[in-house]
């Protein structure tokens, strides 16, 4: 086993664990902070195998982006920050949600681990002009659509809670506020 490897099982385990107390804590924004950590940890991943391109884009995209976009959501919609009693789910759904996440898991490894065999590194790899190439070239119209609709989804959630905000002000609050 080469350093290499004991780096990417770090940041791999890294990864795993924040993703899971992503999905698991009952704080929104604490949410959103692991997932930071997650997909940080993911292009670490990606700087470990030699995909330095593919990790900056993860940056910039996801963890510059979308959790971006997501805190400013909770921040704008004026979503409940702790836990709410509401939405939680009973004990049974949080079981059975396990069992399926836990079967899914073990069909992906039981169809992705045969795929990364010994036969499988004997692949040639792909340099970072090729991705680049496919992202701003090929892909490069969905890479701006996906960019604007990250924008109208912003000012959208903004619009959204300035309705929501001066729909919840009585008549009076203006002149109180003068």
């Amino acid at each position: 086993m080469t350093g290499l490897d004991i780096a990417f099982a770090a940041v791999g385990l890294v990864a795993a664990a924040s993703g899971l107390l992503a999905v698991t804590t009952r704080h929104v924004v604490h949410a959103a902070l692991w997932l930071v950590v997650c997909l940080g940890a993911v292009a670490g991943c990606y700087l470990v195998l030699g995909a330095e391109f593919v990790a900056l884009v993860q940056l910039l995209v996801y963890v510059g982006a979308v959790v971006v976009l997501v805190l400013f959501a909770l921040m704008l919609t004026r979503a409940p920050i702790g836990p709410n009693d509401e939405v939680t789910t009973g004990r049974a759904h949080r079981v059975l949600a396990a069992v399926l996440g836990a079967g899914v898991t073990g069909l992906l490894l039981a169809v992705l681990l045969p795929a990364a065999g010994p036969a499988a590194r004997n692949r040639s790899g792909t340099t970072n002009d090729a991705v680049a190439e496919q992202i701003f070239g090929t892909w490069v119209w969905p890479f701006e659509a996906l960019s604007l609709l990250l924008l109208v989804a912003l000012i959208a959630a903004f619009a959204v809670s300035r309705m929501v905000g001066a729909a919840e002000e009585p008549a009076g609050a203006e002149a109180d506020q003068r």
